[in-house]
This record gives structure tokens, sequence and C-alpha cells, in this order.
């Protein structure tokens, strides 16, 4: 009998694609909390509906980045949720530092 985790049950029941957008949704649903939490946003504000744009492009782009790197499942998609948290400026920061790192 083969184990198999969370992420490889979900991939296995609705593919790849779904299971990408899962942990982008999933990482911009903890940026929001955190931000719910701070006072900063209500939770079922505004706010929420612009979340939606961000974790699809992050999808995108995490995705296309953890194949460039080589990660495979479910490694690419704990990538995909990290970056949908840390969101287009916490990822161009990270980018940043990593090639000034590499210079």
């Amino acid at each position: 009998m083969s184990e198999s985790g969370f992420i490889d049950t979900i991939n296995a029941m609705f593919g790849g694609a779904v299971t990408t957008l899962i942990g982008a949704f999933t990482g911009r649903l903890m940026y929001h909390s955190g931000e719910v939490k701070l006072g900063n946003r209500r939770f079922f504000g505004k706010e929420l509906l612009w979340e939606i744009p961000v974790a699809v492009g992050m999808a995108l782009i995490g995705e296309a980045a953890a194949r460039y790197i080589g990660l495979s499942q479910p490694v690419s998609t704990g990538f995909v949720a990290t970056l949908a948290y840390l969101g287009p400026r916490g990822a161009e920061a990270l980018l940043a530092a990593w090639l000034c790192r590499k210079k």
C-alpha cells in the first residue's frame, strides 16, 4: 500500500492545476487573515476580492518558477503557496535579494 499525503490526494482527485490554485488561494488567505488580525482589513471586505487575481497570478508565476528550478509535487505546491503568501511585492523582494546574492 502506498502512502500519499494531503497534496498528493488533492492532486489525484482534481489534477495539478487545481492543486496549484488551492495552494495559491491558501497562501493569499493566510496573508489576508493576518491583515484582518492586525486590524488593517475586514474579513469580508472589498479587499478580499482583490486577492483573487493576485492568487491566480501568483499560481502562474509560482508554477513556472517551480518548474524552472526543478521542483516536483508536492514541493512545488508548497512553493506556490509560499510565493502567494508573499504576494507580488514580497516575491519581487525575495528574487532581488537572491539575484544580488548570486553575483
